[in-house]
């Protein structure tokens, strides 16, 4: 077997391991959601595997593996560059969407933003007469004088939406979405420096593996926010809360204590009845954001839960010299940031909130944490 034969052997490797990685995601995907996001989420799949299976069948043309055509090739790179764009296309509205942008409110805003699309179909079309993306004669396949244009059209889409989620990090405003929005500005590193690397050594089969593992990322991501996340304030939720309970317990070397919060809001259901539930939401989000607010600037770990309803629960690890003067602190904090947040959010009623503040004792469970929690809060609501 000659070296030729063996390189397409290895090509073919990885490239049908990421087929079946990101073909087993996109199955998954498509059974657990049908909002328009993940429909997206799960087209990009598609042209994905399109991409791939192209490029493998491809690199076993010109390595023998399979007979070789100038026919077959110019189609192959044909479907490969076209893919690459429509799967761009649908990672940027999959992401404007994960970003809630304004952008995809509007129909018709989404399909102008197919014009790419559209445009490399076009430009395919015109190349297979022309040769002015790339051609194919006796001596094989070659690169146009316009070749570069089929990456920018593609990548453009990428790039615009990773740089939207890259300004949103540092947006007071998109707080809870913080940790989304870098994971998605972070998204086209791997898979661009493959590009890269594969584009200057076209022998460097690095593409597909950098991208199926990016795609993987983010569905490991998707599934963590559809198990573990509130969706309303993106806060953790009660099972979140027990997990980081119980991996406090079970680490017999952390020497920290424990404190839980219990924040309620007050009086909520007068918000809900005056000024209607769209307001209640987002009364609850104003403190989910003091919340997190608060606990960035606390010196230890903490782990925020929406409970249920209007209640909050906070847990705060503190060393054990000074940790009730550090946890008032932080309740403090959390007073000033929603106060501060009230007053930026101008509306006609102010959010407050009452704590209570309970120390995790030698044999508690949650369960007895949270009453004794409970407990102090409607003391303090009381008073």
């Amino acid at each position: 077997m000659d070296n030729g034969t063996l390189y397409a052997l290895l090509y073919v490797e990885i490239n049908l391991v990421a087929v079946i990685l990101v073909g087993i995601i996109g199955v998954k995907a498509n059974g657990m959601s049908k909002m328009v996001a993940q429909r997206n989420f799960t087209m990009s799949i598609g042209a994905e595997i399109l991409f791939f299976l192209s490029d493998t069948l491809y690199v076993m043309s010109v390595n023998g593996v399979i007979p070789q055509s100038g026919a077959f090739t110019m189609v192959m790179k044909t479907i490969y560059f076209f893919s690459t764009t429509l799967m761009c296309y649908f990672w940027f509205v999959y992401f404007e969407y994960m970003q809630e942008s304004p952008f995809v409110e509007n129909r018709r805003r989404v399909r102008i933003s197919s014009i790419l699309v559209w445009i490399m179909g076009a430009l395919l079309i015109i190349n297979v007469f022309t040769g002015i993306l790339f051609y194919v004669d006796e001596d094989g396949y070659h690169r146009g004088k316009l070749f570069l244009i089929q990456y920018v059209l593609s990548y453009a889409y990428v790039l615009v939406t990773c740089a939207r989620a890259l300004v949103g990090v540092f947006q007071k405003s998109k707080i809870a979405k913080r940790k989304l929005l870098i994971l998605l500005a972070l998204f086209p590193i791997a898979p661009g420096i493959a590009g890269i690397v594969q584009f200057l050594y076209p022998s460097v089969p690095l593409a597909a593996a950098a991208l199926s593992i990016a795609t993987l990322l983010m569905y490991l991501n998707w599934t963590d926010q559809v198990i573990s996340v509130d969706p309303l304030t993106r806060l953790n939720n009660r099972k979140r809360l027990l997990h980081s309970f119980e991996m406090w317990q079970n680490s017999p070397e952390d020497r920290s204590v424990m404190y839980l919060l219990m924040v309620d809001a007050d009086k909520f259901k007068s918000i809900n009845d005056t000024y209607g539930h769209i307001e209640g939401d987002a009364a609850l989000i104003r403190i989910a954001d003091a919340l997190r607010l608060a606990c960035a600037e606390y010196y230890r770990k903490t782990s925020i839960s929406r409970y249920g309803g209007d209640e909050f629960a906070v847990l705060a690890w503190a060393d054990v010299s000074d940790g009730a003067e550090r946890v008032r602190g932080l309740e403090g904090n959390i007073q000033k940031h929603l106060e501060a947040l009230n007053d930026e959010a101008n509306t006609p009623y102010r959010v407050s909130v009452s704590i209570g503040i309970a120390r995790s004792e030698s044999g508690d469970t949650l369960e007895k944490l949270i009453a004794r929690a409970d407990g102090l809060l409607y003391e303090a609501k009381r008073r």
